[in-house]
């Protein structure tokens, strides 16, 4: 299969995937466990250290009480090694866990576009094991803001 393929992305509604991750430390998570009984914003990301995708990341620290206030846990996804999610961790000081996916598992589960190797930017709302809310236009500067005002309209 291209590589650079056009894919579908998971629909609202939509079990989110059980699969097995790898964290920046080197740790299996089973992301069925993670998803159930919870909230959870899965973003996908290009490349880790990279300018879009630091400012996305630091948006997303920097909102982070927010997020931990409203119930909401924090994953972020890139096809990076752990290696290189765990410098991005430290460099930024990075309060959520960043998945590793050098093989693309988790981005194929989501259906998430490749382009060039790397995972394309979206966004996915998860709440009980289902798929809430999905963007794939995602601006790196306003983020975290527009993720939050989603988790207040689903929480009214």
């Amino acid at each position: 299969m291209n590589a650079n393929l056009a894919t579908e992305p998971l629909a609202v509604g939509a079990a989110a995937p059980a699969v097995q991750a790898t964290d920046q430390d080197g740790n299996e998570v089973d992301l069925a466990e993670v998803f159930r009984n919870a909230t959870v914003l899965f973003y996908f990301y290009p490349k880790a250290d990279t300018p879009g995708c630091t400012k996305e990341s630091c948006g997303l620290r920097d909102a982070y009480r927010k997020f931990i206030d409203h119930g909401v846990r924090v994953f972020g996804v890139s096809m990076d090694t752990a290696a290189a999610q765990k410098q991005f961790v430290e460099k930024y000081h990075l309060p959520f866990t960043l998945l590793a996916d050098p093989e693309g598992k988790i981005v194929e589960a989501f259906g998430v576009a490749k382009r060039n190797g790397h995972a394309s930017r979206q966004s996915f709302l998860i709440r009980n094991g289902k798929i809430s809310w999905h963007t794939a236009k995602v601006n790196p500067e306003t983020h975290a803001e527009e993720v939050l005002r989603e988790i207040e309209r689903q929480s009214s």
